[in-house]
C-alpha cells in the first residue's frame, strides 16, 4: 500500500481511491463545533494559529489541500431572515430558505445552536407552492459562480497538483436533502404516499437544475469529485425506504451521476449522516463511488461495510468522535482497529462528523498526531 515516492496531493488522493500505492493517505477533516472552539481557547489554543476551513485544509495539522469551486446551487434570491418572536429563552424566525424555526437561545456560540431547532413550517405545502418556489432556482445566472472565475480560477486547473471539488460542502444538495428543506421530514414522508406526482416533479426538477447549473464549470475543467449531500438517514436507518428511494429518487440520481461522469467528474460521493446501509446497494447501482461520514454511533462500521460491499464502495470518515473524548489509550486502540482498512486503500479516515465539545484540545492534538502515523503506515 505504501511507497517511497513523494506524491502531489491530487495523485495521492486518486491513488487511494484506486487502491494504488501512496506515500501516505490524505489527511482530511471536516471541522469543529463553535462550542468546541470556545473550549479549546479556554484550554490554551491560539485560535489565530489555525485556519478553520478544514475542508480546504489546515496547515497547522498538515491537512491536504482541496479546492472547492463555489457554485451556488441555492435559491436566488434567498428569503429575508425575519424574527417573528423573541423571548429570553427562544427565538422564532423565518430563515433564508423560508423555513420557520423555534430555536433555543441558551448555549448558542458563534451562531451555532447547542441543540436542534424545532421546525414549525416549510415553504412547500402544495404543488402550487412548488411552482412558485421554482422561480428562485434559475440555472445559469452569473451570480451562481465566483466573479471572473474563468480568468482567475479556471486557468490554474489544467496543471494542478491539488484536488478539485465541485461546490462547497453542503453546496451540491441532493434529492432527499432538497425535498426535506422544501417540505420538512414529516410532510415529505406523507407526500411519498399522498402526493406522488409532486414528488416526481420535485425530483426531476432537482436533477435538471443541478445539471444545468453544473455545466459551465464542467466545460472549464475536469473535477476530481463532487459531494452530493443527502443526510437521508437517522441513527437506526434511512428516512426514506429503499422502495421509495428506488421509485422516486433512483432514476434521477442515476441520471445525475451519469451526467457528472460523462463530463469529466472522476468520482461521485454521497454525504449522509446516520445509518444509510439499506440504501447502499441502490447508491452503488446508481454509480456512486463512495460515502461519508460513517457515523459510528449509527453502527456505520467501515470495516464491516468494506467486507459487505467490497472495493467498489470507497469510504471516508468512520473515526468515532466519542472515542476521542476518552483519552490517549482509547484513541490508540480505536485507530489501531483501522490499520487493515487503511492498508487496503479506498479509505480516508476522518472524524465521523464535526468535532464535539466533549473532546479536549489536548486529546484532539494527540489524535491528529497519531492519525498521521496511521496515514503514513507507521502506526
Amino acid at each position: 500500500m505504501f511507497c517511497n515516492e513523494t506524491m502531489t496531493e491530487r495523485q495521492r488522493f486518486i491513488n487511494v481511491m484506486e487502491y494504488k500505492p501512496v506515500d501516505r493517505v490524505p489527511n482530511h477533516e471536516v471541522g469543529v463545533w463553535a462550542q468546541t472552539k470556545e473550549r479549546w481557547i479556554r484550554e490554551g489554543m491560539n485560535e489565530y494559529d489555525i485556519q478553520w476551513d478544514w475542508f480546504t485544509g489546515d496547515e497547522y495539522f498538515e491537512m491536504d489541500a482541496r479546492e472547492f469551486f463555489n457554485v451556488n446551487f441555492d435559491m436566488l434570491p434567498l428569503y429575508e431572515r425575519t424574527t417573528l418572536e423573541m423571548t429570553e429563552r427562544y427565538e422564532i424566525y423565518r430563515d433564508h430558505l423560508g423555513i420557520v424555526h423555534k430555536a433555543l437561545i441558551e448555549g448558542t456560540a458563534g451562531g451555532m445552536r447547542a441543540c436542534m431547532d424545532e421546525y414549525i413550517s416549510f415553504p412547500v405545502e402544495t404543488a402550487d407552492d412548488f411552482q412558485i418556489l421554482k422561480k428562485r432556482y434559475i440555472a445559469g445566472q452569473s451570480a451562481r459562480y465566483p466573479a471572473n472565475w474563468k480568468k482567475i480560477m479556471a486557468p490554474g486547473w489544467k496543471n494542478r497538483n491539488h484536488v478539485l471539488v465541485l461546490a462547497r460542502n453542503c453546496g451540491t444538495k441532493g434529492f432527499y436533502w432538497r425535498c426535506r428543506e422544501w417540505m420538512g421530514t414529516v410532510n415529505l414522508s406523507y407526500a411519498f404516499y399522498d402526493a406522488p406526482e409532486l414528488i416526481h416533479d420535485m425530483m426531476e426538477f432537482i436533477a435538471d437544475f443541478t445539471i444545468e447549473t453544473s455545466k459551465p464549470a464542467l466545460k472549464a475543467g475536469d473535477f476530481d469529485y463532487v459531494f452530493i449531500n443527502e443526510d437521508m438517514s437517522m441513527k437506526t436507518g434511512p428516512l426514506v425506504s429503499p422502495k421509495h428511494y428506488k421509485e422516486y429518487i433512483f432514476p434521477q440520481m442515476r441520471r445525475l451521476v451519469d451526467f457528472y461522469k460523462q463530463n469529466g467528474v472522476r468520482y461521485v460521493l454521497v454525504d449522509t449522516d446516520g445509518n444509510c446501509e439499506a440504501l447502499i446497494p441502490l447508491l452503488m447501482e446508481a454509480g456512486v463511488d463512495g460515502i461519508w461520514p460513517l457515523e459510528r454511533v449509527a453502527d456505520m462500521d467501515p470495516i464491516r461495510i468494506r467486507k459487505e460491499y467490497g472495493r467498489d464502495l470507497r469510504l471516508s470518515g468512520g473515526v468515532n468522535k466519542m472515542e476521542l473524548a476518552k483519552g490517549r489509550g482509547a484513541i490508540d486502540k480505536h485507530l489501531a482497529e483501522l490499520v487493515p482498512l487503511v492498508e487496503q486503500g479506498g479509505y480516508i479516515p476522518t472524524v465521523d462528523h464535526t468535532v464535539s465539545p466533549d473532546i479536549s484540545w489536548y486529546d484532539f492534538c494527540y489524535y491528529m498526531k497519531r492519525k498521521q502515523d496511521l496515514l503514513c503506515g507507521r502506526f
